[in-house]
């Protein structure tokens, strides 16, 4: 039995979650140190010691709480934040007016930063920009409103700082989402290959042997060889192109590269997007060849079906007035700003003013359910046919156009 892969997801944002837990524990400590080496120089400093006591076990006691993004949540991240800012305000109870304007630093001292890089990683630059206005507002509100050039730097120095790491990380989300995508696409691509050797190897074989001897023997047989020939083509499309399979393609976009998907909405909605190659593989046989590009063919879900529609009643037409016996070939082209599908056969032809006299009969078949249908998607169908040489119809659907 094969050995099966399993896709891993790498986080690039966990080593970040680790430097922050080392930010917080050594920038604890240097509070304190800071705070011991100038107690005597505070008019109060049973309210700094305090508080700094309060912080040392606040910051050992809330250690796993930033050891991932599963475990930091909004609430904690207020709490820590409440606590950075406490500290702040407590500063000119616990210091002189003096000191604080003269640069001194605030109880928490650069601690505060950990609290605000906390929202820059759980959140992203939009969080850090929150939480580090709060953390400028108390420390403008310590010096009266009258900061010092020191105090502007420190709190122009959180900010950027903690906005910009917060865009990086986004940036590093959506790598790390394109890269998980790609790893899964990588993963079932495998799998599909896997796949495709031992059906190659066994079923597809014996398919073809059934076909082949089928049309050496006749009669009966001939039919059961005509069948195993088109199960034949039918389990090779699936296999290499998926009926109705969501189709996958890459796009640069400003916050990464990211990867679309288009899928057939079998609810039967009409909103969003289908891949007009997942509705014309069904029609995949034995004497019907199908042309796709190797990247999907996006069409809003009314137009895609209704060109679906079309190929389908264009292939009924081949059926009836080509014979069983002939051969058909769908080509689907993307040329970004229209979409093109040829149906050509290998039949009889049609002679000319066929089609007049069958309008005028009463048979509608060509000029409703094809030139009208592209005609509501304002497209266009064309069809060429000369005697002897079989039939050509080119529907073309224009992307803006189409509702």
């Amino acid at each position: 039995m094969a050995k099966r892969e399993r896709v891993v997801r790498m986080s690039v944002e966990q080593p970040l979650w680790r430097a922050l837990t080392a930010y917080r524990l050594l920038t604890m400590v240097y509070a304190v140190l800071l705070f011991a080496s100038a107690y005597k120089r505070y008019p109060h400093p049973w309210i700094a010691a305090g508080y700094l006591a309060f912080l040392a076990v606040w910051t050992l006691a809330t250690t796993s709480k930033v050891a991932n993004a599963a475990s930091c949540t909004k609430g904690f991240l207020v709490a820590d934040l409440t606590v950075a800012i406490v500290g702040i305000g407590l500063t000119p109870l616990a210091d002189t007016h003096e000191r604080i304007t003269g640069g001194g630093p605030t109880l928490p001292t650069i601690w505060t930063g950990g609290a605000v890089l906390g929202f820059a990683i759980k959140g992203g630059w939009r969080w850090a920009c929150f939480a580090s206005t709060f953390v400028a507002a108390a420390t403008i509100l310590i010096h009266g409103g009258q900061p010092t050039r020191d105090a502007l730097h420190n709190v122009l120095l959180v900010w950027v700082s903690s906005v910009a790491i917060g865009y990086v990380v986004e940036v590093a989300r959506a790598s790390e989402n394109t890269l998980a995508r790609a790893l899964e696409i990588e993963a079932a691509t495998r799998e599909r290959e896997r796949l495709a050797r031992d059906i190659h190897d066994g079923v597809l074989q014996v398919l073809a042997m059934v076909q082949r001897r089928g049309a050496e023997v006749g009669g009966e047989a001939a039919e059961l060889g005509r069948m195993a020939g088109e199960q034949e083509v039918a389990l090779r499309t699936l296999v290499t192109t998926g009926l109705a399979h969501p189709s996958r393609v890459s796009s640069d976009e400003s916050r990464g590269a990211l990867v679309d998907t288009y899928e057939v909405d079998e609810s039967g909605g009409d909103d969003g997007e289908l891949d007009l190659r997942t509705l014309l593989a069904p029609h995949a046989g034995s004497r019907v060849s199908f042309a796709e590009p190797g990247t999907p063919v996006p069409l809003p879900v009314p137009a895609a079906k209704e060109l679906a529609a079309a190929v389908g009643a264009a292939l009924d037409n081949v059926r009836k007035h080509a014979g069983e016996g002939a051969r058909a070939w769908i080509l689907v082209e993307d040329w970004g700003d229209e979409v093109i599908v040829t149906v050509r056969d290998d039949g009889p032809g049609i002679p000319a003013g066929r089609l007049d006299q069958a309008e005028g009969e009463g048979r509608m078949g060509v000029a409703l359910s094809i030139r009208g249908r592209l005609r509501d998607l304002g497209g266009s169908a064309d069809l060429v046919s000369v005697p002897g040489q079989g039939t050509e119809v080119e529907l073309k659907v224009p992307r803006g156009r189409t509702q």
